[in-house]
């Protein structure tokens, strides 16, 4: 039988000694307790046990049954007593037709179980009803009947998330809080507060009323208010000495091993974030907070009379510290008690807008919305909460303009933003006992979307598409593509693809100005994955092929990417080589065949690197055969670490029509794009802007190439020319706002297009903004760069060879067309080449001896 202790325990208790009637090892023999009762006995506590942080001991319990049963009690004053005790379950009585003859439930509610009497050395009593569910519940109780004037034995205890422990799965561990009151035996304690503290106590008499009832233990102490009744959540600063180290546990509950409570619980604990308060109104949006080596954030609750037991051994009174100063080795942070409404409004029309919002207090402790996380989940597919964490340290939410938050009184700390073309906010604001709001203003300074151009998400997982619409709103991303996919055995979003809807939509009910649409990301672990964004119709599948990580073990390739963006083009969708270029294969065929509209440059978390050079050389190689392949942004979020739209696309609309999902898309396939970490930009050549195509005689000439950048969240360092990869022309620019023309000669035919470069103060320099091109053709030299066409043939002749080695076979129908797909990829590409006089050595891609016979 288990001792259970959930925790130190409190001095302000002693447990009583407690002769009864049975021994815990005889209640499996007990006919007349229920044969469920009988069979848990092994799991109901005994020896020394604390349970909500006040001590007891189990020894000889008492069952009643039938007849009364006194007890002696050692000769004790106190204010309060603890009854440790539990119920056998009552059989519910049916009727002939099945029906319960009870109408109290199956917790029998308010049912007389027992009369407690305590008797005083004067000789005067007090009784005690004991119902059920409100004194005393059942040593199992069903879902939903719990009590309420009594506690389960072991007190509510925090869990850590699924991938920060092992004892709980994966649900279980993201709702990071359990009540801890639904064991195979639960002992429910009762707090009596006597009226009369002054007169000892010396025995207790118990007379049953119904049903089997067992006391197992009593403990007799003070408290200044109602021993189990914990007061609301509260934070401290914990410091640690010069050389300790954090420590949390790892058992799946405690969560510090430096800290522990007896009459409360230890929610959370983190290492404090340590903004620059002093400066924040002038440090810039999303910056990350220094982390603290010494001071952890303690997050509580507790009841009045609790003690911090620390691991040095010493204890600190939880009333103290209010009292305590800053520097000591446990203080108080002011507790978030203000209930204040945040509204961000829009300068002019006061309509409230959706925004990415942060808050902290003082101690730098996060301060959330009250239906936000207050601890975001960072970790890929374990939450799909309207929240962003900056690597894990600079919380955000989400809201659609307005929402209630509870503020510690003393100044918070404000950041909103909404996407690149609002200046972010920062801001310090004092909070008083009479602050209920907060209103800030957003003010549009770039006009970018006025000029036609529509932002775009093009690679978004696991939201669903109300939140996605939230999060592409908070993020000033008009479009996010919410791709539904399959992982292994996994499946996600699928339900939610129905092949017409767009979210957001005047035709859905929304306003138009934000949407979000459902494709697929189908994908092949060697072969690549392909986005195929909003096609018409049934979905195309399967969504994964050919294996893990992918697909299923044991799943044959039945499908080539060029072949899903085909099927894509010809239900009305456009198709993204997602995370460019990465799985490095046969999406490669894809772009050969013109299956594929646009390359992705992504994102995942990082703010500070930018658009990869190894992605835009990869680029580069099919814009130097002659391809015009759009450049797009698109995050790939998989988890609360990356922000929708962090790289995002921004693409021109035709001048003649409205913004819709349809126009976005027809400006996609015309590479009228640019993929931007922040930075806006204009571009064009001969006044043609990305995604043209300009003629020029034999003779080439000069042509005039005009630019116009500005930034309100990177500031901008640099602007270069990229012609046919080189880069021909740069140039400083204002971190602002800047533009310019450069006059360029052309002799050959080329592609141009435009490279931003930025950086915060405090970060390096990374390529921040990149435009798709400009193609000029000029008489007699078409744009063919051999030494890239040649490493493009070389991806597909890998691709052949793994479909005729390792590559699972789904039959040779399918191994015969997928090949046939490949070498005419292939021998494209090879013919152009030989077109041009340059011959190379290659795999003879239709001599593998497969295909002699």
């Amino acid at each position: 039988m288990p001792t259970v202790v959930d925790g130190p325990s409190t001095s302000n208790f002693q447990p009583l000694r407690l002769n009864g009637n049975i021994r815990l090892a005889d209640i499996p023999k007990l006919r007349s307790l229920s044969k469920h009762m009988r069979g848990a006995a092994d799991h109901a506590p005994s020896g020394a046990c604390v349970g909500w942080g006040i001590p007891f001991r189990v020894g000889r319990p008492v069952l009643l049954r039938k007849d009364p049963v006194s007890v002696k009690l050692p000769k004790v004053r106190a204010h309060w007593l603890v009854f440790v005790h539990t119920s056998d379950a009552r059989e519910m009585k049916t009727d002939d037709s099945g029906f319960p003859q009870e109408k109290t439930g199956l917790g029998r509610l308010g049912e007389h179980a027992a009369d407690y009497v305590v008797i005083y050395a004067d000789g005067t009593e007090e009784v005690l009803p004991i119902r059920r569910r409100h004194e005393i519940g059942a040593f199992q109780r069903g879902w939903g009947e719990n009590c309420f004037g009594a506690v389960a034995n072991t007190k509510p205890r925090p869990i850590r998330a699924h991938h920060e422990q092992t004892m709980f799965s994966w649900g279980r561990g993201e709702t990071r809080a359990e009540a801890a009151d639904a064991s195979t035996w639960v002992n429910w304690l009762f707090a009596w507060e006597n009226p009369h503290p002054r007169k000892a106590m010396v025995g207790l008499r118990l007379e049953p009323k119904s049903g089997a009832v067992i006391l197992s233990a009593v403990s007799a102490g003070k408290a200044s208010s109602h021993p189990l009744r914990w007061q609301r959540r509260e934070k401290a600063l914990l410091r640690l000495s010069r050389g300790e180290a954090f420590e949390p546990d790892l058992d799946g509950m405690g969560l510090l091993a430096q800290i522990k409570l007896d009459m409360g619980q230890v929610i959370s604990a983190a290492k404090r974030p340590v903004y620059p308060n002093a400066a924040w109104e002038g440090s810039y949006n999303n910056k990350l907070p220094e982390v603290s080596g010494r001071d952890i954030l303690v997050e509580y609750t507790a009841h009045p009379d609790a003690c911090f037991h620390l691991a040095s051994g010493k204890k600190v009174a939880a009333a103290s510290l209010a009292r305590r100063g800053a520097r000591r080795k446990l203080a108080r942070v002011v507790p978030a008690t203000q209930r204040v409404a945040i509204r961000v409004v829009e300068k002019g029309t006061k309509k409230p807008v959706a925004v990415k919002l942060h808050l902290h207090g003082e101690a730098g402790e996060y301060l959330a919305p009250i239906d936000r996380h207050r601890i975001p989940n960072p970790t890929w597919f374990e939450d799909y909460s309207v929240d962003w964490t900056h690597q894990g340290i600079h919380h955000c939410t989400y809201i659609p303009g307005e929402t209630s938050i509870d503020l510690p009184l003393g100044k918070v700390y404000l950041e909103v933003s909404k996407g690149f073309e609002i200046t972010p906010v920062r801001k310090v604001f004092p909070v008083t006992p009479k602050t209920d709001e907060i209103v800030l203003e957003l003010d549009k300074v770039l006009p970018w979307r006025e000029r036609g151009w529509v932002s775009a998400d093009t690679h978004v997982h696991f939201l669903s598409p109300a939140s996605a619409l939230l999060e592409g709103a908070g993020e000033g991303v008009n479009i996010v593509n919410l791709l539904a996919s399959q992982w292994g055995e996994l499946m996600t979003n699928v339900g939610d693809f129905d092949g017409r809807t767009t979210w957001g939509s005047r035709e859905a009910g929304g306003d138009g100005e934000y949407l979000v649409r459902v494709g697929t990301e189908n994908r092949q672990h060697v072969l690549g994955h392909i986005s195929l964004l909003g096609y018409e119709g049934g979905l195309i599948g399967p969504m994964t092929t050919g294996g893990p990580d992918e697909s299923a073990i044991g799943d044959p390739i039945e499908c080539l990417m060029t072949e899903w963006a085909q099927r894509c083009k010809r239900q009305n969708g456009v198709v993204v080589v997602p995370h460019f270029p990465n799985p490095r294969a046969e999406t490669a065929a894809a772009l050969v065949t013109g299956a594929a509209d646009a390359a992705e440059m992504t994102a995942w978390d990082d703010l500070y690197t930018g658009i990869s050079p190894y992605s835009l050389v990869d680029w580069y190689r099919y814009l130097s055969s002659g391809y015009m392949v759009a450049a797009v942004g698109g995050t790939d979020k998989m988890s609360a670490r990356t922000a929708v739209g962090t790289i995002r696309t921004y693409a021109l609309l035709d001048a003649d029509r409205e913004f819709t999902y349809e126009g976005w898309k027809e400006a996609i396939r015309k590479a009228r794009t640019f993929a931007t970490y922040g930075p806006l930009l204009e571009f064009s050549v001969e006044g043609a802007g990305p995604g043209s195509r300009i003629d020029m005689d034999r003779t080439g000439g000069t042509v005039d190439v005009a630019w116009h950048v500005a930034s309100v969240t990177v500031p901008m360092s640099r602007v270069e020319l990229i012609v046919n990869g080189e880069v021909r022309e740069s140039q400083k620019v204002r971190p602002q706002e800047d533009e310019g023309h450069w006059s360029v000669r052309l002799d050959r035919s080329s592609w141009l297009a435009l490279l931003v470069r930025g950086h915060q103060t405090d970060k390096p320099e990374m390529i921040a903004a990149h435009s798709s091109p400009v193609m000029v053709e000029v008489e007699g030299t078409p744009i063919l760069a051999a030494a890239d066409a040649v490493t493009i043939l070389e991806q597909i002749e890998g691709a052949l060879a793994y479909l005729d080695t390792v590559g699972t076979r789904a039959d040779d129908a399918a191994h015969k067309r997928m090949r046939l797909l490949l070498t005419s990829a292939h021998r494209d590409l090879h013919n152009r080449l030989h077109q041009q006089g340059n011959y190379h050595r290659h795999t003879p891609v239709e001599d593998h001896p497969e295909h002699h016979s």
